[in-house]
C-alpha cells in the first residue's frame, strides 16, 4: 500500500539515529515534510542529507529534550512558520540503567522520567493545538514492552514507558471526537544503541533494522488511519485494544 503524505507536516524526535532516524526517512520518501528532533547534530545532517537523497525536505532542529523551554518554544515555531502539524512521533528515549529498583541512583531515575515522560507529557502540551487544526492529526508515541513485561532490573524503563502509555490513552479519549488520532507504537526488540547498551551480548544481526520497524510505523500516520487509543504492535503488524488481554 502506497501512503501519501505529500503537503503533510510531520516532527520527530530522536531522529538523528535508530528508529527515529528511519522513521523520519519513510515519512519524508511519502511526502511529508520532516522536522526532525535530536541533541546530535552530526547525525541530523546525515539524516538531511538521506531524505534529500529521496526528494523530500526536512527542517532541522536540535536541541535536548531536558530543555523544556525549547520544547515549548518548539510548538509555536511550528506554528508561526507552517500553522498546523500534521503528525508527531515522540520517538526520543533513554534507557537509564539495568539494576535492581532499590539500587538505581535519584538522579538517574529523574532524568529518565524527565527525558521518557515530562518531555513526552511536554511535547504533547506544545503541540496538541497544532495537531487539532490539521484535517487528520496524527500522533505515534514509541513504547515498549517493558511497560507490560516488567522484567527484574528494568524498573526505570519500565515505570517509564508504562507511565507513557497512559499520557497516550488518556489523550485518545479526550481527543477521541476529534479528527487527532492517538496511538502508542511497541517496536518490539530493534538493532539500536538502546538494544545494544541493554543486551551487550545479543548478536544484532538476531533482531530486526529500524528500517524495517520504520516500514512498519509510517501506516500509522496516513490520514486513513482510523484507530486511536491502542497500542500497535510492530511484530504482529496489529493494534491490540488496552481493554483486551494481550
Amino acid at each position: 500500500m502506497t501512503i501519501d503524505l505529500k503537503g503533510r507536516i510531520a516532527l520527530v524526535t530522536g531522529a538523528s539515529r535508530g528508529i527515529g532516524y528511519f522513521t523520519a526517512l519513510e515519512l519524508a520518501r511519502a511526502g511529508a515534510h520532516v522536522i526532525a528532533c535530536a541533541r546530535t547534530v552530526g547525525g541530523l545532517e546525515e539524516l538531511d542529507d538521506a531524505i534529500k537523497a529521496v526528494g523530500g525536505t526536512a527542517t532541522l532542529v536540535p536541541f535536548d529534550l531536558s530543555d523544556m523551554k525549547a520544547i515549548d518554544a518548539l510548538g509555536a515555531n511550528i506554528f508561526e512558520r507552517w500553522g498546523k502539524l500534521d503528525i508527531l512521533v515522540a520517538n526520543a528515549g533513554v534507557l537509564g540503567v539495568i539494576s535492581p529498583v532499590g539500587h538505581i541512583e535519584a538522579k538517574v531515575f529523574e532524568r529518565v522520567m524527565n527525558i521518557n515522560v515530562t518531555a513526552t507529557w511536554r511535547l504533547i502540551r506544545s503541540v496538541e493545538p497544532l495537531l487539532l487544526k490539521s484535517d487528520a492529526g496524527r500522533a505515534l508515541i514509541l513504547s515498549s514492552g517493558a511497560a507490560h513485561s516488567c522484567r527484574p532490573f528494568w524498573g526505570v524503563y519500565s515505570t517509564s514507558k508504562a507511565a507513557v502509555e497512559a499520557l497516550a490513552r488518556t489523550w485518545a479519549a479526550e481527543t477521541q471526537k476529534s479528527a487527532l488520532r492517538v496511538n502508542s507504537i511497541n517496536p518490539g526488540a530493534t538493532r539500536t544503541a538502546m538494544r545494544a547498551q541493554a543486551m551487550p551480548g545479543e548478536d544484532p544481526a538476531t533482531v530486526p533494522h529500524p528500517s524495517e520497524v520504520a516500514a512498519a510505523i509510517l501506516p500509522l500516520a496516513s490520514p486513513d488511519l482510523t484507530e486511536t487509543g491502542k497500542l500497535f504492535l510492530v511484530r504482529e503488524g496489529k493494534f491490540v485494544d488496552y481493554r483486551q488481554p494481550e
